[in-house]
Protein backbone atom coordinates (compact mmCIF):
# COMPACT_ATOMS: atom_id res chain seq x y z
CA UNK A 1 0.00 0.00 0.00
CA UNK A 2 1.61 3.27 -1.17
CA UNK A 3 0.23 6.58 0.11
CA UNK A 4 1.45 10.14 0.44
CA UNK A 5 2.15 11.69 3.82
CA UNK A 6 -0.94 13.88 3.50
CA UNK A 7 -3.19 10.88 2.79
CA UNK A 8 -1.81 8.90 5.73
CA UNK A 9 -2.15 11.89 8.06
CA UNK A 10 -5.77 12.36 6.98
CA UNK A 11 -6.51 8.65 7.41
CA UNK A 12 -4.90 8.20 10.84
CA UNK A 13 -5.10 11.70 12.28
CA UNK A 14 -2.87 12.76 15.17
CA UNK A 15 -1.93 9.15 15.97
CA UNK A 16 -0.05 8.88 12.65
CA UNK A 17 3.14 10.21 14.26
CA UNK A 18 2.85 7.51 16.95
CA UNK A 19 2.41 4.85 14.25
CA UNK A 20 5.55 6.12 12.53
CA UNK A 21 7.35 5.95 15.88
CA UNK A 22 6.12 2.37 16.38
CA UNK A 23 7.46 1.38 12.96
CA UNK A 24 10.93 2.83 13.48
CA UNK A 25 10.98 1.58 17.09
CA UNK A 26 10.53 -2.08 16.09
CA UNK A 27 13.17 -1.73 13.38
CA UNK A 28 15.61 -0.27 15.90
CA UNK A 29 14.74 -3.08 18.33
CA UNK A 30 15.80 -5.58 15.67
CA UNK A 31 19.08 -3.76 15.01
CA UNK A 32 20.00 -3.45 18.70
CA UNK A 33 19.02 -7.07 19.32
CA UNK A 34 21.32 -8.20 16.52
CA UNK A 35 24.09 -6.16 18.15
CA UNK A 36 23.78 -7.47 21.72
CA UNK A 37 22.45 -11.03 21.50
CA UNK A 38 25.62 -12.35 19.85
CA UNK A 39 27.70 -11.49 22.94
CA UNK A 40 26.23 -14.51 24.76
CA UNK A 41 27.66 -16.75 22.03
CA UNK A 42 31.23 -15.36 22.04
CA UNK A 43 32.73 -18.32 23.98
CA UNK A 44 30.97 -20.82 21.67
CA UNK A 45 32.11 -18.93 18.57
CA UNK A 46 35.71 -18.98 19.87
CA UNK A 47 35.59 -22.76 20.23
CA UNK A 48 33.67 -23.46 17.02
CA UNK A 49 35.97 -21.43 14.75
CA UNK A 50 39.14 -22.10 16.81
CA UNK A 51 39.90 -18.43 17.34
CA UNK A 52 41.25 -16.54 20.35
CA UNK A 53 39.28 -14.12 22.47
CA UNK A 54 40.96 -11.12 20.80
CA UNK A 55 39.67 -12.26 17.36
CA UNK A 56 36.28 -13.33 18.65
CA UNK A 57 35.61 -9.82 19.97
CA UNK A 58 35.66 -8.62 16.35
CA UNK A 59 32.25 -10.27 15.96
CA UNK A 60 31.04 -7.37 18.14
CA UNK A 61 33.64 -4.75 17.21
CA UNK A 62 33.27 -5.35 13.45
CA UNK A 63 29.51 -4.93 13.72
CA UNK A 64 29.93 -1.71 15.67
CA UNK A 65 32.61 -0.37 13.32
CA UNK A 66 30.30 -0.81 10.31
CA UNK A 67 27.39 0.65 12.26
CA UNK A 68 29.46 3.66 13.29
CA UNK A 69 30.46 4.58 9.75
CA UNK A 70 27.06 4.08 8.14
CA UNK A 71 25.40 6.35 10.73
CA UNK A 72 27.04 9.35 9.11
CA UNK A 73 25.22 8.61 5.84
CA UNK A 74 21.70 8.59 7.35
CA UNK A 75 20.91 12.33 6.83
CA UNK A 76 22.01 12.13 3.18
CA UNK A 77 20.06 8.91 2.57
CA UNK A 78 16.89 10.45 4.06
CA UNK A 79 17.21 13.51 1.85
CA UNK A 80 18.11 11.49 -1.26
CA UNK A 81 15.67 8.57 -0.98
CA UNK A 82 13.17 9.49 1.73
CA UNK A 83 12.28 7.70 4.95
CA UNK A 84 10.29 4.85 3.37
CA UNK A 85 12.89 3.64 0.87
CA UNK A 86 15.82 4.18 3.23
CA UNK A 87 14.18 2.21 6.02
CA UNK A 88 13.04 -0.59 3.72
CA UNK A 89 16.50 -1.22 2.24
CA UNK A 90 18.14 -1.13 5.69
CA UNK A 91 15.65 -3.64 7.14
CA UNK A 92 16.11 -5.99 4.14
CA UNK A 93 19.91 -5.82 4.58
CA UNK A 94 19.53 -6.62 8.28
CA UNK A 95 17.30 -9.57 7.41
CA UNK A 96 19.78 -10.93 4.85
CA UNK A 97 22.69 -10.57 7.28
CA UNK A 98 20.83 -12.48 9.98
CA UNK A 99 19.73 -15.36 7.75
CA UNK A 100 23.03 -15.89 5.94
CA UNK A 101 25.01 -15.28 9.15
CA UNK A 102 23.21 -18.21 10.75
CA UNK A 103 24.42 -20.47 7.93
CA UNK A 104 28.06 -19.29 8.06
CA UNK A 105 30.54 -22.08 7.38
CA UNK A 106 33.69 -20.14 8.33
CA UNK A 107 34.77 -17.11 10.35
CA UNK A 108 35.26 -14.68 7.39
CA UNK A 109 31.71 -15.43 6.18
CA UNK A 110 30.34 -14.86 9.68
CA UNK A 111 32.26 -11.61 10.07
CA UNK A 112 31.13 -10.30 6.67
CA UNK A 113 27.48 -10.88 7.59
CA UNK A 114 28.03 -9.13 10.90
CA UNK A 115 29.44 -6.18 8.97
CA UNK A 116 26.37 -6.14 6.70
CA UNK A 117 24.10 -6.17 9.76
CA UNK A 118 26.19 -3.35 11.23
CA UNK A 119 25.87 -1.21 8.10
CA UNK A 120 22.08 -1.65 8.16
CA UNK A 121 21.85 -0.96 11.89
CA UNK A 122 23.90 2.23 11.54
CA UNK A 123 21.41 3.66 9.06
CA UNK A 124 18.49 2.71 11.32
CA UNK A 125 19.82 3.98 14.66
CA UNK A 126 19.58 7.81 14.27
CA UNK A 127 16.12 7.80 12.61
CA UNK A 128 13.88 7.51 15.73
CA UNK A 129 15.52 10.55 17.35
CA UNK A 130 15.07 12.51 14.12
CA UNK A 131 11.39 11.50 13.95
CA UNK A 132 10.79 12.48 17.59
CA UNK A 133 12.55 15.83 17.35
CA UNK A 134 10.76 16.76 14.12
CA UNK A 135 7.30 15.24 14.50
CA UNK A 136 6.57 15.79 18.21
CA UNK A 137 5.99 19.00 20.18
CA UNK A 138 8.56 19.95 22.79
CA UNK A 139 6.20 18.94 25.62
CA UNK A 140 5.72 15.46 24.07
CA UNK A 141 9.33 14.72 23.19
CA UNK A 142 10.29 13.28 26.58
CA UNK A 143 7.22 11.02 26.60
CA UNK A 144 7.91 9.87 23.04
CA UNK A 145 11.58 9.23 23.83
CA UNK A 146 10.57 7.25 26.92
CA UNK A 147 8.10 5.08 25.00
CA UNK A 148 10.65 4.55 22.26
CA UNK A 149 13.29 3.67 24.86
CA UNK A 150 10.96 1.17 26.52
CA UNK A 151 10.50 -0.71 23.28
CA UNK A 152 14.15 -0.54 22.32
CA UNK A 153 15.46 -1.98 25.59
CA UNK A 154 12.74 -4.61 25.98
CA UNK A 155 14.10 -6.84 23.23
CA UNK A 156 17.75 -6.67 24.40
CA UNK A 157 16.51 -7.24 27.97
CA UNK A 158 14.99 -10.56 26.97
CA UNK A 159 17.62 -11.17 24.28
CA UNK A 160 20.50 -12.48 26.45
CA UNK A 161 18.17 -14.94 28.21
CA UNK A 162 16.65 -16.16 24.95
CA UNK A 163 20.09 -16.17 23.34
CA UNK A 164 21.56 -18.20 26.17
CA UNK A 165 18.85 -20.85 25.88
CA UNK A 166 19.20 -20.96 22.08
CA UNK A 167 22.99 -21.29 22.22
CA UNK A 168 22.81 -24.03 24.83
CA UNK A 169 20.15 -26.13 23.07
CA UNK A 170 20.42 -25.24 19.36
CA UNK A 171 23.94 -23.86 18.88
CA UNK A 172 25.25 -20.39 18.13
CA UNK A 173 23.69 -20.39 14.65
CA UNK A 174 20.17 -20.05 16.06
CA UNK A 175 20.71 -16.60 17.57
CA UNK A 176 21.17 -15.04 14.13
CA UNK A 177 17.62 -15.96 13.18
CA UNK A 178 16.05 -14.05 16.10
CA UNK A 179 15.90 -10.81 14.04
CA UNK A 180 13.86 -12.43 11.26
CA UNK A 181 10.33 -11.98 12.77
CA UNK A 182 11.11 -8.38 13.77
CA UNK A 183 12.24 -7.53 10.24
CA UNK A 184 9.18 -9.14 8.64
CA UNK A 185 6.82 -7.21 10.94
CA UNK A 186 8.60 -3.92 10.16
CA UNK A 187 8.34 -4.49 6.40
CA UNK A 188 4.56 -4.80 6.80
CA UNK A 189 4.36 -1.65 8.95
CA UNK A 190 6.48 0.29 6.47
CA UNK A 191 3.94 -0.39 3.71
CA UNK A 192 1.07 0.75 5.95
CA UNK A 193 2.44 3.81 7.75
CA UNK A 194 5.48 5.29 5.98
CA UNK A 195 4.67 7.61 3.12
CA UNK A 196 6.21 7.80 -0.32
CA UNK A 197 6.81 11.57 0.04
CA UNK A 198 8.26 11.72 3.54
CA UNK A 199 8.82 15.22 5.01
CA UNK A 200 12.39 14.02 5.57
CA UNK A 201 13.04 14.73 1.91
CA UNK A 202 14.48 18.11 0.95
CA UNK A 203 17.36 19.69 -0.93
CA UNK A 204 19.74 16.90 -1.91
CA UNK A 205 23.46 17.54 -2.05
CA UNK A 206 26.25 15.22 -3.09
CA UNK A 207 27.38 12.71 -0.49
CA UNK A 208 30.60 13.79 1.21
CA UNK A 209 32.45 10.64 0.22
CA UNK A 210 35.87 12.15 0.99
CA UNK A 211 34.77 12.83 4.54
CA UNK A 212 33.36 9.30 4.78
CA UNK A 213 36.64 7.80 3.58
CA UNK A 214 38.65 9.87 6.07
CA UNK A 215 36.29 8.90 8.91
CA UNK A 216 36.51 5.25 7.86
CA UNK A 217 40.31 5.34 7.67
CA UNK A 218 40.50 6.97 11.09
CA UNK A 219 38.17 4.46 12.72
CA UNK A 220 39.72 1.35 11.14
CA UNK A 221 43.33 2.35 11.89
CA UNK A 222 42.57 3.35 15.49
CA UNK A 223 40.73 0.10 16.22
CA UNK A 224 43.43 -2.03 14.60
CA UNK A 225 46.11 0.00 16.36
CA UNK A 226 44.47 -0.75 19.70
CA UNK A 227 44.27 -4.47 18.88
CA UNK A 228 48.03 -4.63 18.13
CA UNK A 229 49.09 -2.82 21.31
CA UNK A 230 49.65 -6.15 23.08
CA UNK A 231 51.68 -7.88 20.34
CA UNK A 232 53.39 -5.34 18.00
CA UNK A 233 54.00 -1.87 19.43
CA UNK A 234 55.63 -0.49 16.25
CA UNK A 235 52.68 -1.53 14.08
CA UNK A 236 50.25 -0.24 16.70
CA UNK A 237 52.03 3.14 16.86
CA UNK A 238 51.99 3.45 13.07
CA UNK A 239 48.28 2.67 12.87
CA UNK A 240 47.41 5.06 15.71
CA UNK A 241 49.42 7.89 14.13
CA UNK A 242 47.65 7.23 10.82
CA UNK A 243 44.35 7.40 12.68
CA UNK A 244 45.28 10.73 14.27
CA UNK A 245 46.35 12.23 10.94
CA UNK A 246 43.18 11.08 9.19
CA UNK A 247 41.11 12.53 12.06
CA UNK A 248 42.84 15.90 11.59
CA UNK A 249 42.25 15.63 7.85
CA UNK A 250 38.56 14.87 8.45
CA UNK A 251 38.11 17.95 10.64
CA UNK A 252 39.90 20.22 8.14
CA UNK A 253 37.84 18.83 5.25
CA UNK A 254 34.55 19.30 7.10
CA UNK A 255 35.42 22.97 7.52
CA UNK A 256 36.11 23.40 3.79
CA UNK A 257 33.36 21.45 2.03
CA UNK A 258 29.94 22.99 1.30
CA UNK A 259 28.01 19.80 2.21
CA UNK A 260 29.86 18.32 5.21
CA UNK A 261 29.16 14.85 6.50
CA UNK A 262 29.32 16.28 10.04
CA UNK A 263 28.41 19.96 10.36
CA UNK A 264 30.92 21.37 12.85
CA UNK A 265 28.56 24.25 13.61
CA UNK A 266 26.80 21.80 15.92
CA UNK A 267 29.72 22.02 18.34
CA UNK A 268 29.20 25.76 18.79
CA UNK A 269 26.25 24.77 21.00
CA UNK A 270 27.71 24.05 24.44
CA UNK A 271 25.06 21.50 25.35
CA UNK A 272 25.71 19.58 22.14
CA UNK A 273 29.50 19.72 22.55
CA UNK A 274 29.32 18.40 26.12
CA UNK A 275 26.66 15.87 25.11
CA UNK A 276 29.02 14.59 22.42
CA UNK A 277 31.77 14.01 24.98
CA UNK A 278 29.28 12.18 27.21
CA UNK A 279 27.99 10.11 24.28
CA UNK A 280 31.51 9.01 23.32
CA UNK A 281 32.65 8.03 26.82
CA UNK A 282 29.25 6.59 27.69
CA UNK A 283 29.42 4.45 24.54
CA UNK A 284 32.81 3.11 25.60
CA UNK A 285 31.50 2.10 29.01
CA UNK A 286 28.11 0.82 27.88
CA UNK A 287 29.12 -1.33 24.92
CA UNK A 288 32.37 -2.41 26.52
CA UNK A 289 30.44 -3.70 29.52
CA UNK A 290 27.68 -5.21 27.35
CA UNK A 291 30.40 -7.30 25.73
CA UNK A 292 32.19 -7.98 29.03
CA UNK A 293 29.37 -9.08 31.35
CA UNK A 294 28.16 -12.20 29.44
CA UNK A 295 31.76 -13.30 28.87
CA UNK A 296 32.52 -12.71 32.57
CA UNK A 297 29.57 -14.79 33.74
CA UNK A 298 30.57 -17.73 31.55
CA UNK A 299 34.38 -17.65 31.68
CA UNK A 300 34.97 -16.41 35.24
CA UNK A 301 31.83 -17.48 37.10
CA UNK A 302 31.51 -20.63 34.94
CA UNK A 303 27.78 -20.19 34.32
CA UNK A 304 26.09 -21.91 31.42
CA UNK A 305 24.95 -19.62 28.55
CA UNK A 306 21.31 -19.87 29.64
CA UNK A 307 22.12 -19.08 33.29
CA UNK A 308 24.33 -16.18 32.24
CA UNK A 309 21.47 -14.78 30.19
CA UNK A 310 19.09 -15.10 33.14
CA UNK A 311 21.36 -12.91 35.29
CA UNK A 312 20.76 -10.07 32.85
CA UNK A 313 17.00 -10.60 32.47
CA UNK A 314 15.78 -8.86 35.69
CA UNK A 315 18.09 -5.92 35.02
CA UNK A 316 16.73 -5.60 31.50
CA UNK A 317 13.14 -5.64 32.71
CA UNK A 318 13.95 -2.95 35.31
CA UNK A 319 15.58 -0.90 32.55
CA UNK A 320 12.47 -1.20 30.38
CA UNK A 321 10.35 0.08 33.29
CA UNK A 322 12.78 2.89 34.18
CA UNK A 323 13.06 4.45 30.72
CA UNK A 324 9.45 5.70 30.33
CA UNK A 325 9.64 7.23 33.81
CA UNK A 326 12.96 8.87 32.98
CA UNK A 327 11.48 10.11 29.70
CA UNK A 328 8.71 11.94 31.56
CA UNK A 329 11.27 13.32 34.00
CA UNK A 330 13.24 14.70 31.03
CA UNK A 331 10.30 17.04 30.34
CA UNK A 332 10.39 18.36 33.94
CA UNK A 333 14.01 18.28 35.14
CA UNK A 334 17.32 19.44 33.60
CA UNK A 335 18.58 16.59 31.36
CA UNK A 336 22.20 17.14 32.43
CA UNK A 337 21.32 16.22 36.03
CA UNK A 338 19.51 13.08 34.95
CA UNK A 339 22.44 12.04 32.75
CA UNK A 340 25.00 12.67 35.51
CA UNK A 341 22.90 10.73 38.04
CA UNK A 342 22.50 7.82 35.63
CA UNK A 343 26.23 7.71 34.90
CA UNK A 344 26.95 7.69 38.64
CA UNK A 345 24.71 4.65 39.13
CA UNK A 346 26.34 2.95 36.14
CA UNK A 347 29.79 3.57 37.63
CA UNK A 348 28.64 2.17 41.00
CA UNK A 349 27.37 -0.98 39.29
CA UNK A 350 30.66 -1.62 37.51
CA UNK A 351 32.60 -0.86 40.69
CA UNK A 352 30.57 -3.46 42.60
CA UNK A 353 31.16 -6.02 39.82
CA UNK A 354 34.90 -5.38 40.20
CA UNK A 355 34.63 -6.93 43.69
CA UNK A 356 33.12 -10.16 42.34
CA UNK A 357 34.53 -13.43 43.67
CA UNK A 358 33.83 -17.09 43.03
CA UNK A 359 31.62 -17.11 46.10
CA UNK A 360 29.52 -14.12 44.99
CA UNK A 361 25.90 -15.23 45.00
CA UNK A 362 23.65 -15.30 41.96
CA UNK A 363 21.22 -12.80 43.51
CA UNK A 364 24.05 -10.41 44.37
CA UNK A 365 25.19 -10.34 40.72
CA UNK A 366 21.58 -9.71 39.66
CA UNK A 367 21.30 -6.80 42.12
CA UNK A 368 24.57 -5.24 40.91
CA UNK A 369 23.48 -5.37 37.28
CA UNK A 370 20.07 -3.87 38.18
CA UNK A 371 21.78 -0.79 39.67
CA UNK A 372 23.60 -0.21 36.40
CA UNK A 373 20.49 -0.64 34.27
CA UNK A 374 18.57 1.89 36.41
CA UNK A 375 21.39 4.34 35.69
CA UNK A 376 21.24 3.45 32.01
CA UNK A 377 17.51 4.19 32.04
CA UNK A 378 18.15 7.73 33.27
CA UNK A 379 20.84 8.38 30.65
CA UNK A 380 19.15 7.16 27.47
CA UNK A 381 16.17 9.57 27.09
CA UNK A 382 17.89 12.60 28.63
CA UNK A 383 21.12 12.46 26.63
CA UNK A 384 19.59 13.05 23.18
CA UNK A 385 17.08 15.63 24.43
CA UNK A 386 19.61 17.51 26.53
CA UNK A 387 22.20 17.66 23.78
CA UNK A 388 19.76 18.59 21.00
CA UNK A 389 17.52 21.17 22.70
CA UNK A 390 18.24 24.60 21.31
CA UNK A 391 19.90 23.28 18.14
CA UNK A 392 18.36 24.89 15.07
CA UNK A 393 15.80 22.86 13.12
CA UNK A 394 17.92 22.44 10.01
CA UNK A 395 20.71 20.74 11.99
CA UNK A 396 18.54 18.20 13.80
CA UNK A 397 19.13 15.31 11.37
CA UNK A 398 22.91 15.80 11.37
CA UNK A 399 22.91 16.37 15.13
CA UNK A 400 21.07 13.11 15.85
CA UNK A 401 23.33 11.26 13.40
CA UNK A 402 26.49 12.78 14.91
CA UNK A 403 25.47 11.91 18.50
CA UNK A 404 24.75 8.31 17.50
CA UNK A 405 28.01 8.19 15.54
CA UNK A 406 30.07 9.36 18.52
CA UNK A 407 28.30 6.96 20.90
CA UNK A 408 28.87 4.01 18.56
CA UNK A 409 32.47 5.09 17.84
CA UNK A 410 33.05 5.13 21.59
CA UNK A 411 31.34 1.75 21.75
CA UNK A 412 33.52 0.21 19.05
CA UNK A 413 36.65 1.55 20.74
CA UNK A 414 35.29 0.46 24.12
CA UNK A 415 34.72 -3.14 22.98
CA UNK A 416 38.25 -3.27 21.57
CA UNK A 417 39.82 -1.70 24.65
CA UNK A 418 37.88 -3.97 27.01
CA UNK A 419 39.03 -6.98 24.99
CA UNK A 420 42.62 -5.74 25.09
CA UNK A 421 42.59 -4.93 28.81
CA UNK A 422 40.97 -8.27 29.59
CA UNK A 423 43.50 -10.20 27.49
CA UNK A 424 46.34 -8.25 29.12
CA UNK A 425 45.08 -8.91 32.65
CA UNK A 426 44.40 -12.60 31.87
CA UNK A 427 47.98 -12.98 30.69
CA UNK A 428 49.27 -11.21 33.81
CA UNK A 429 47.69 -13.64 36.24
CA UNK A 430 49.04 -17.15 36.53
CA UNK A 431 46.36 -19.61 35.44
CA UNK A 432 44.30 -16.78 34.03
CA UNK A 433 44.02 -18.10 30.51
CA UNK A 434 40.40 -18.18 29.43
CA UNK A 435 40.22 -21.91 28.84
CA UNK A 436 38.08 -24.51 30.58
CA UNK A 437 39.74 -26.19 33.52
CA UNK A 438 42.26 -23.41 34.31
CA UNK A 439 42.46 -21.73 37.72
CA UNK A 440 39.33 -19.60 38.09
CA UNK A 441 40.81 -17.19 40.67
CA UNK A 442 43.17 -15.66 38.11
CA UNK A 443 40.40 -15.26 35.60
CA UNK A 444 38.09 -13.62 38.14
CA UNK A 445 40.79 -11.17 39.22
CA UNK A 446 41.44 -10.25 35.56
CA UNK A 447 37.74 -9.54 35.00
CA UNK A 448 37.53 -7.55 38.26
CA UNK A 449 40.35 -5.28 37.08
CA UNK A 450 38.67 -4.84 33.70
CA UNK A 451 35.41 -3.82 35.39
CA UNK A 452 37.38 -1.24 37.36
CA UNK A 453 38.65 0.17 34.06
CA UNK A 454 35.05 0.59 32.83
CA UNK A 455 34.13 2.24 36.16
CA UNK A 456 36.74 4.94 35.58
CA UNK A 457 35.36 5.62 32.08
CA UNK A 458 31.86 6.25 33.44
CA UNK A 459 33.19 8.46 36.23
CA UNK A 460 35.01 10.66 33.69
CA UNK A 461 31.78 11.10 31.68
CA UNK A 462 29.99 12.53 34.75
CA UNK A 463 32.17 15.66 34.57
CA UNK A 464 31.06 16.41 31.00
CA UNK A 465 27.43 15.60 31.85
CA UNK A 466 27.27 18.35 34.47
CA UNK A 467 28.17 20.90 31.78
CA UNK A 468 25.61 19.56 29.30
CA UNK A 469 23.23 22.50 29.60
CA UNK A 470 22.34 25.26 27.17
CA UNK A 471 24.41 28.45 27.35
CA UNK A 472 22.51 31.60 28.38
CA UNK A 473 22.93 33.15 24.97
CA UNK A 474 22.53 31.61 21.52
CA UNK A 475 25.77 30.80 19.73
CA UNK A 476 27.05 33.23 17.18
CA UNK A 477 26.24 32.45 13.58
Amino acid sequence: MSSTFEELRLRHGDRHKWLILLTVMIGTMASILSSTIVNVAIPDLSQHFHIGQERAQWVSAGFMLAMTLSMLTTPWLLLRYGLRRTYTVAIVALLIGGVIGGFSVNYPMLLSMRVLEGLASGVLQPIPAIVILRAFDLKEQGKAMGIFGFGVVLAPAVGPSVGGVLVEHFGWQSIFFVVVPFCLVVLVLIRRYLSTNSPMMGEVRALDWRGLLLAGLCTVTVLNGLVHLHDDLRLAAGLLVTGLLSFIGFILWQQRTEAPLMNLKLFSYRQFAMGSVVAFIYGMGLFGSTYLVPVYLQMAMEYSPSRAGLVLLPAGIVLAITIPLAGKMSDRYPPNRLVASGLALLAVSFCLLSFGQSGTSYLTLVAWTIIGRIGLGFVLPALSLGAMRGVEHGLIAQGASTLNFLRQLGGAIGVSMVGIVLEWRLASHRGGAAVPGSDSSGRILAFDETFLFVTVLCAVAIVAAWRMRAAPAAPAL
